[in-house]
């Protein structure tokens, strides 16, 4: 550390005055970070893990589903320009978080569907988006909406190569899993 951001060109760990952070599991990270980096209002992201109790896993124990992380992409955002409402709209909008442990062929629970929330506000934030979108996935003839939403205690960078991967990478594999279901405003 520290890593630096290859589209934004800062490094990971910059301080953001007065942003506000949230922690987005969608399955594999590469896709989910690309979606996120592209939001307006997005300050910075970063590929990491979240949601276990592995201290500073590696990719590789976080593969093998005995560390409990997801992938997770920390989302450093400012406010005056997006809200933690929007983003989680868009989590729901570009992921099918009815697939339990998977998203597509990426199985594992390390590709689990988790809001990690950073306080409260976040928490109740998180639970009416997915409430509201429960309803419009339903009448679509979806399922139960499998997401976890809580704190997920510590976030740890994921190494180096995952970072922007799908930057470094434009040709790469981690395509975004959108059901087409639209998530209305709760």
């Amino acid at each position: 550390m520290p890593f630096f951001h290859r589209v934004f060109g800062d490094p990971l760990d910059r301080a953001f005055p007065g942003a506000q952070t949230a922690y987005l599991a969608a399955g594999c990270f590469w896709g989910v970070e690309k979606l996120f980096w592209q939001q307006p209002g997005v300050l910075s992201t970063a590929a990491g893990y979240m949601g276990g109790f592995t201290r500073n896993p590696t990719y590789e124990e976080t593969c093998s589903g005995l560390t409990g992380h997801a992938e997770t992409v920390r989302v450093v955002f400012d406010p005056t320009q997006t809200s933690y409402e929007q983003l989680v709209r868009v989590f729901f909008e570009n992921h099918d978080p009815t697939q339990l442990d998977r998203q597509g062929n990426d199985v594992g629970t390390q590709y689990r569907s988790a809001l990690f929330t950073t306080d409260d506000e976040q928490q109740a934030i998180a639970e009416r988006v997915r409430d509201s979108y429960q309803r419009n996935m339903s009448a679509a003839g979806y399922g139960q909406l499998t997401t976890e939403i809580g704190n997920g205690g510590p976030w740890y960078f994921a190494e180096d190569y995952h970072q922007q991967y799908l930057d470094a990478n434009p040709h790469g594999y981690c395509p975004v899993h959108a059901t087409g279901i639209p998530c209305t405003a709760a």
